[in-house]
């Protein structure tokens, strides 16, 4: 049973990267959404997708990284330098855990690809079957990826362009999560600070002034 962690923290490729990370729990979503910015890769990766090879890791790509709560599945949007969507990678998990900082999930092998335009395939078959044969996994679970994954597909074909607004929607919120500001704190340390010394001259002008007429 593999371990994926959302931030990608073991992944070599990266040399130099951003994480942002948000937990969400309203009507529209439930869960933990991340976004890993590769400012810097050892090289690109290439992959194909129904045929296609697309390049979906590079310098200042993105990885959009979607967990949702009690759900058996997750999603990864490869995201290019223009902000363009060029993959949905659907993992089929034994578990989502939406903790913040930590988010991972338990992966149960099978995974369904889709392309911007809706065309997916089912991949990883084999993978699921040695997990399997190896008892990394039971009988149910084996089942269990079969349906999940079946599910996600009749999802996709019955209205896929429903299913990128929600993750458009994600990724909107993780783009626009409010940024610590650090001048801004400093700003105020620093007018704490003139108040601070201003009432330490008012304070000593006055014993000052006090001392000046106990000697009058």
């Amino acid at each position: 049973m593999k371990v994926k962690y959302i931030d990608k923290r073991h992944w070599r490729r990266i040399v130099e990267r951003e994480y942002a990370e948000v937990k969400v729990n309203n009507n529209k979503f439930k869960g933990i959404i991340g976004l890993v910015t590769m400012k810097k890769v050892k090289e690109p990766l290439e992959v194909t997708v129904v045929g296609k090879n697309i390049i979906v890791a590079d310098d200042n790509y993105q990885w959009l990284q979607i967990l949702p709560e009690k759900k058996r599945y997750s999603i990864t949007v490869m995201i290019d330098d223009k902000g363009n969507p060029l993959e949905y990678y659907f993992d089929v998990n034994i578990k989502n855990i939406t903790q913040k900082g930590n988010a991972r999930t338990l992966d149960l092998c099978l995974d369904v690809l889709v392309l911007p335009n809706g065309e997916y395939e089912l991949v990883d078959e084999d993978d699921l079957k040695r997990a399997l044969d190896q008892k990394q996994i039971s009988r149910k679970q084996y089942h269990e990826a079969y349906v999940i994954a079946h599910q996600l597909m009749l999802k996709i074909d019955a209205d896929f362009p429903k299913m990128q607004e929600k993750i458009m929607y994600c990724y909107h919120k993780i783009k626009n999560k409010p940024k610590y500001n650090k001048g801004h704190k400093q700003g105020k340390h620093h007018v704490k600070q003139q108040h601070t010394k201003q009432k330490v001259q008012r304070v000593s002008q006055q014993k000052s002034e006090s001392n000046h007429d106990l000697k009058k």
